[in-house]
């Protein structure tokens, strides 16, 4: 009975409404691949603005989101040379240990001018004003770099992750997944998911150094947390507010790990674009 007289009520309602999402990216490859994402959204009818350091390198204008800046006090020419070094770091055929300890001096070096743009950008209370006017309905960022869950979490605005992976699994505990060392392949060890005892082990004690070597790359942002939250804050707690997880990754180059139903597997998102292979 009740059939013919809901449906006619079924056909004023629309199945989504667009939104009004705040972006604060991180440079380099993470943004080219998270720009192609606001193009889509865009042609959804989202509104869209982009928050991006004066110091931007290739975050640009468009017409697809609002790009506003704030200053920063590091210039851009150090900000590409940081750029550079990574790239540099991703061919490096060193043994492990000077591999993990150089890999995890430059994320020390790279938090600590990170965290300085951060900072400008938390205690610009124009810019600060405007996001509490704003009243957006998500925060879109890369947590690799949590400013912008930071902001997220201040004004308690959801947050969606657009990712490839964060160091030492944080990504995969803050969002309270299982994580066995036995089985899950750590970081930069080069093993696979099918490991011999002596793997295993090694495996383990790389899992267990990892809450050192984590704290000590991320330690300035977990400090900034903590205080602009006025309540102590660290990486783990900090990405646990996270609503969704969109994951630049799959299980064709990822070994499979266990994951929670909130993690969204996007792998090949970056790859619209089928050219024919040359000879």
């Amino acid at each position: 009975m009740l059939g013919p007289l809901l449906l006619p009520l079924l056909c004023f309602l629309s199945t989504a409404s667009a939104g009004k999402l705040l972006v604060i990216p991180m440079e380099g490859s993470h943004w080219l691949s998270m720009k192609g994402v606001l193009a889509e959204l865009s042609k959804r009818g989202h509104e869209i603005v982009v928050l991006a350091p004066d110091n931007k390198i290739l975050i640009n204008s468009s017409d697809v989101y609002d790009l506003k800046t704030y200053p920063v006090p590091i210039k851009k020419e150090e900000m590409e040379a940081l750029i550079r070094s990574f790239g540099q770091r991703c061919f490096s055929e060193e043994p492990f240990l000077i591999r993990l300890w150089n890999t995890l001096r430059d994320f020390r070096n790279s938090a600590t001018l990170f965290e300085s743009t951060c900072r400008s950008l938390l205690y610009n209370e124009e810019m600060m004003k405007y996001v509490q006017d704003s009243k957006f309905d998500a925060v879109f960022t890369d947590p690799f770099n949590p400013c912008g869950q930071i902001v997220a979490v201040h004004f308690s605005i959801p947050s969606v992750f657009f990712m490839r992976g964060v160091p030492c699994n944080i990504d995969i505990q803050a969002a309270q997944s299982p994580d066995p060392p036995s089985y899950v392949p750590r970081m930069f060890s080069l093993l696979t998911d099918h490991m011999t005892f002596s793997q295993r082990v090694k495996n383990f004690l790389i899992f267990l150094s990892e809450s050192f070597s984590c704290s000590f790359a991320f330690s300035p942002f977990e400090e900034l947390a903590s205080e602009f939250l006025h309540r102590p804050m660290t990486m783990t707690q900090l990405l646990s507010h996270g609503s969704v997880w969109l994951k630049r990754g799959d299980f064709i180059f990822d070994y499979p790990t266990p994951v929670m139903p909130n993690m969204v597997f996007i792998g090949g998102i970056n790859c619209g674009l089928k050219k024919a292979l040359t000879e």
